[in-house]
């Protein structure tokens, strides 16, 4: 394994107040604080896919990652304040924008018309990491510093999960490494290596996630209110659905409506799922979305989900529990039900839950 050598230096300046700091402290004075110190470090160019650099603030982290890294250490870079986020990746193919959007939990489209000013902070990190690995598949690594330092640890953990989901399943095709403080993001990313700048340690190992526990309730329309803004069709729910919401740490987090299939009998579809921004990225909405599936298969109905989100989409391909049964470049309309909003000038693909 090879050892890397690690300079932190730091001037000192002198000035009154600097000399009675160390007189009462008995700080003592040189012209430049000096560590150096060795640690061990990966082997660039083994097969691994993901990385972690942590320790406290000022144990040496960004000198290190830009020693290994250099170039490949992403530095963070102005927004345009009147373009939206969606413009300000380059010229890359929207499908490639939103794909990536999608991957690091960025999953609203009424957000991503939004300029970057007005996003929220979470949002906004998410903005800066899809970035970050869009520039970083050109060069086959990004190392990305001050990782989740700006989001709340919740958020922090749902995000290390949903880069770990996108680079391991393929969908990412990059390697990453993490640069952080924060040591509980460390079960949730499952690095293959973590570099612990508190006690100058290596070790190549990949963390068992902690479970994701939800619960599912039935509950009324109102709920509805927390979730719409959200979702990306702007409609009210249809007449008489059935609303689910689920709860992660007793906190609602996704919502989910199921209605009856126009004119099918015996025939239901989903015709709303939203996850809350925070926790986007990790599968919660398809989650729930099936464990309602399964509650109706029970009740003999037979269950479709409609949608033109690349999630919903990807996931429903990949998954043995649903078949697809149309693609509609253009999206449908059903002109027999008085204001039905329909599908029309939407690609849209539907899929029947087959359990």
């Amino acid at each position: 394994m090879p050892t890397i050598g690690v300079n932190l230096d730091c001037p000192v300046y002198d000035s009154f107040r600097v000399r009675q700091v160390a007189g009462m402290f008995d700080v003592p004075l040189r012209q430049r604080a000096v560590e150096r110190f060795a640690v061990q470090v990966p082997e660039l160019d083994d097969r691994w896919r993901i990385g972690l650099i942590v320790g406290p603030s000022g144990s040496g982290k960004s000198t290190l990652a830009r020693q290994l890294f250099g170039a490949q250490l992403y530095r963070p870079r102005c927004w345009a304040e009147d373009r939206a986020v969606v413009d300000g990746l380059g010229d890359r193919p929207i499908k490639q924008i939103t794909q990536m959007f999608t991957a690091v939990g960025f999953s609203s489209p009424p957000s991503w018309i939004k300029p970057y000013q007005v996003l929220s902070t979470g949002e906004q990190f998410r903005c800066d990491l899809a970035r970050a690995l869009l520039e970083g598949q050109s060069d086959g690594t990004v190392a990305f510093d001050e990782f989740t330092s700006v989001v709340d640890r919740t958020v922090g953990r749902v995000v290390s999960m949903a880069v770990a989901k996108a680079i391991r399943n393929g969908e990412v095709k990059c390697r990453f490494v993490a640069v952080t403080c924060h040591y509980d993001v460390a079960e949730w990313l499952q690095p293959d290596w973590t570099i612990d700048m508190a006690t100058r340690s290596f070790v190549r190992s990949c963390l068992r996630r902690p479970p994701i526990r939800l619960e599912v309730y039935r509950c009324g329309p109102a709920t509805w209110r927390l979730f719409k803004r959200h979702h990306y069709l702007s409609g009210s729910l249809p007449a008489a659905a059935e609303c689910y919401i689920a709860a992660w740490d007793d906190r609602p987090v996704a919502f989910c409506a199921v209605a009856a299939l126009a004119g099918r009998k015996g025939r239901r579809r989903i015709s709303r799922l939203v996850t809350l921004p925070d926790y986007q990225g990790i599968g919660i909405g398809m989650s729930l979305a099936e464990t309602v599936a399964v509650l109706y298969r029970r009740r003999g109905h037979r269950v479709n989900i409609t949608g033109s989100h690349p999630a919903v989409i990807a996931h429903c391909r990949r998954s043995p529990r649903w078949r697809s049964v149309s693609v509609k470049p253009v999206g449908s309309r059903d002109g027999r039900i008085p204001g039905y909003r329909g599908s029309l000038g939407r690609a849209v693909v539907s899929f029947e839950f087959v359990g």
